[in-house]
């Protein structure tokens, strides 16, 4: 049986786009998740959303207990998973409001649990291949309904992680720049890489909401201005994702 996770980023907590939905409290050996798992279903598809940052957004990025939440997602039956996230934007081809399914991501987070693995059993090394890890059949859906939907958008990304809850200055922005990052958030790592370790399919939807700090044309990115953006662009999101969900039921994406 098909069940997917949302895992909903900033803007995108606790969207009214569930039927029949009724939350659920859950413990983990990691200890509680960001919030309760609203059950529901989006076009005949079983779903669970998760509020990375909690309900109401306080939860910090360093914070955020990826490990309890993937696990309890895990637990609760999800076979796929959906994430959203809102980016800065490195590249002055990524406008605002732009969508960009996210490929590669760059970990630049210092204080965060990366695993789920605290000690290996003697002759069972766990090494997770990570170079390729965002869900290739995921991703293809995602991009198919984003054509299809008429959203401008981005078929691939490279998105590097911060620790946060700062921004970035502008020779760190320059700086990923030049290595290659096409967006930059304060979310992706680990939770991605812990997806993979849970063998749980994992693909994610960035929206692009400011410029971060490299273009010196353009003020500095504020929060005020990532909620407006978001705020004004949600629906988009919203109709990629339930394209994206429907496509899961066995259709063709």
């Amino acid at each position: 049986m098909t069940r997917v996770a949302i895992i909903g980023g900033s803007g995108l907590d606790d969207p009214a786009i569930l039927a029949d939905a009724r939350d659920e409290t859950v413990a983990t050996p990691w200890g509680e998740p960001s919030s309760p798992l609203r059950h529901g279903a989006i076009g005949g598809v079983e779903c669970v959303l998760l509020a990375r940052h909690g309900r109401e957004h306080t939860i910090p990025p360093t914070h955020v207990n990826n490990r309890a939440n993937l696990h309890a997602l895990r637990a609760a039956g999800c076979t796929h998973v959906l994430a959203t996230t809102a980016v800065g934007s490195l590249r002055a081809e990524i406008g605002r409001g732009d969508l960009v399914v996210l490929d590669q991501f760059l970990d630049f987070t210092r204080r965060r649990a990366l695993t789920f693995h605290e000690r290996f059993e003697p002759g069972k090394a766990a090494h997770t291949p990570m170079a390729d890890p965002f869900d290739a059949g995921l991703r293809e859906r995602l991009v198919a309904a984003a054509r299809a939907e008429g959203l401008r958008h981005h078929p691939r990304g490279t998105v590097v992680t911060l620790e946060g809850p700062r921004f970035s200055t502008r020779a760190e922005s320059r700086m990923f720049r030049a290595w290659g990052a096409d967006v930059i958030n304060m979310s992706t790592a680990p939770e991605c890489a812990l997806a993979n370790e849970a063998a749980l399919p994992y693909a994610a939807v960035a929206m692009a909401t400011d410029y971060d700090s490299w273009k010196e044309d353009e003020a500095p990115v504020t929060w005020d201005e990532i909620t407006r953006i978001f705020a004004a662009n949600v629906e988009s999101v919203v109709r990629l994702l339930v394209r994206t969900i429907a496509s899961l039921r066995g259709g063709a994406p």
